[in-house]
């Protein structure tokens, strides 16, 4: 299908003396925009109430959105590295407010199957288009620092609830003064629907100015300075380039697909029950000495080291190399884990800091992987690579709370729970962690037989033939 000539790709390369620098508040446009969906708990209740209904059919909504956001990153990666970043931004704008705008009439109108085919389907979709849409590009401009670049990006989606939450109070409060943002207190179903459209109508803006500011290198471009050839020095990084559809026949695609899956499934297991854990972990009877505000500043403080570890890791990761650093993801996180089941009830600065740690790592995770899969398949369809692999987060979204929940469920009730009912989970996710290590240590380099013939041009536009050759 014939894209309009303003989202064209050769419409958006960069003309000399363009500065990079421009391109990562560009991607963090979009990120900061649809990192909202970490901020989902802010109306949960007001929704469980509006519909009358339980936390599992309303967390259902989070869910379908973090299945399609794995699911159309691996369909539409291919299609997002051909046609560019500008049309995949105006993409996954227009997908991200119309589920905003669907999931708003379903809960005007009382029906939860539009908020699911909304937020859910609809706004996954711009999710996982969005999540992949400046990654290709990020590296492209930085060769020289892609994990650098890759993390400013990333980092966004980390702390896009950063700002989510307290503006979806602030604006709940408005549409609704009885609700004052308090525990106790619920917004009523038509303030969370004004809510949306309100989230709808900015966040489209916001990603529209994103996509209408991004570029793409010129053919012959490079950073100053930066000498290609240094790259071959580097272990585990080719200067060759390898399809998305030879690369999932790799080994090495399917290893790393497990390092995330495990990385991931591991953080979620402390993401999704963090409120309730640190009140558990100090519960003594019916009382816990950790109160609900307490708690909910523990949340916070997560997203920041969740939004901190996507770029400092990564950033580490340009001066370690990809392998190492993920050796401590994994390595350390496991002692970490171990350390958390076991001393972790001991003091709450001791549960804190493991915790937060941990959770660095996961952020640092989702933000090293696009270098990782740059260093080992090359540059030519790395954006479509990635979103084949982001299948391992879709399919941690799921397995991470079901091992949490599952095991929670079999060992008491909610609100009588305390530490030692949580060990069982933790050393679940130690053995995790300990797949994922081994994964990660049997990374090498990709075969010959997979590269793409060097006097053979890409498959797409004569601009993408251009990128291919800044990493040769």
């Amino acid at each position: 299908m014939a894209l309009p000539s303003f989202l064209a790709r050769e419409r958006i390369i960069a003309r000399p003396g363009f500065n990079r620098w421009l391109i990562p508040p560009a991607a963090l446009a979009v990120h900061l925009c649809i990192g909202q969906a970490y901020a989902t708990s802010v109306y949960k209740a007001a929704l469980v109430s509006h519909f009358d209904s339980s936390l599992t059919a309303i967390g259902i909504i989070f869910s379908i959105a973090i299945v399609m956001l794995g699911l159309s990153a691996a369909v539409f990666g291919t299609w997002v590295d051909r046609n560019g970043p500008r049309a995949a931004m105006f993409t996954a704008a227009c997908f991200w407010s119309a589920g905003f705008l669907v999931g708003a009439l379903g809960i005007s109108t009382e029906q939860l199957w539009l908020v699911y085919l909304g937020y859910g389907v609809l706004g996954g979709i711009g999710l996982g288009i969005g999540y992949i849409s400046p990654v290709s590009t990020l590296i492209k401009w930085f060769p020289d620092r892609p994990g650098l670049a890759t993390g400013m990006a990333i980092m966004g989606f980390g702390g896009g609830a950063l700002i989510a939450s307290p503006l979806s109070r602030q604006l709940m409060n408005w549409y609704d003064p009885t609700y004052d943002g308090t525990i106790g207190t619920t917004p009523t179903g038509a303030a969370v629907a004004q809510l949306f459209v309100t989230l709808g109508i900015v966040y489209l803006a916001f990603m529209m100015f994103g996509a209408f500011i991004i570029r793409v290198p010129a053919p012959d471009w490079r950073p100053d300075g930066f000498d290609p050839s240094t790259v071959k020095a580097k272990s585990l990084v080719t200067t060759e380039n390898v399809s998305a559809n030879n690369a999932i026949k790799t080994p090495q695609f399917w290893l790393l697909w497990t390092v995330l899956f495990c990385n991931v499934t591991a953080g979620i297991g402390i993401l999704e029950q963090a409120a309730p854990m640190i009140q558990d972990f100090f519960r003594n009877g019916e009382t816990s000495a950790v109160a609900a505000a307490t708690a909910a500043g523990f949340v916070g403080l997560l997203s920041l080291f969740n939004m901190g570890g996507r770029f400092v890791w990564s950033s580490t990761s340009d001066y370690i190399g990809r392998k190492p650093i993920y050796m401590v993801y994994l390595g350390v996180g496991l002692v970490l884990y171990v350390l958390l089941a076991t001393v972790g009830s001991t003091a709450t600065w001791v549960f804190v800091i493991l915790a937060a740690i941990i959770i660095s790592f996961y952020g640092g995770g989702f933000a090293t992987v696009p270098a990782y899969l740059r260093d080992l398949f090359g540059t030519y369809q790395v954006g479509a690579i990635h979103g084949r692999l982001l299948t391992a987060w879709a399919a941690a979204g799921i397995a991470g709370p079901l091992i949490i929940n599952g095991v929670l469920d079999a060992r008491g009730t909610p609100g009588q729970l305390t530490a030692g009912d949580y060990r069982p989970a933790l050393f679940i996710m130690v053995g995790l962690l300990a797949v994922g290590f081994v994964a990660n240590l049997l990374i090498k380099p990709v075969a010959e037989k997979w590269f793409e013939p060097k006097d053979t041009d890409a498959p797409t536009t004569a601009s993408t033939t251009g990128d291919r050759s800044l990493s040769r």
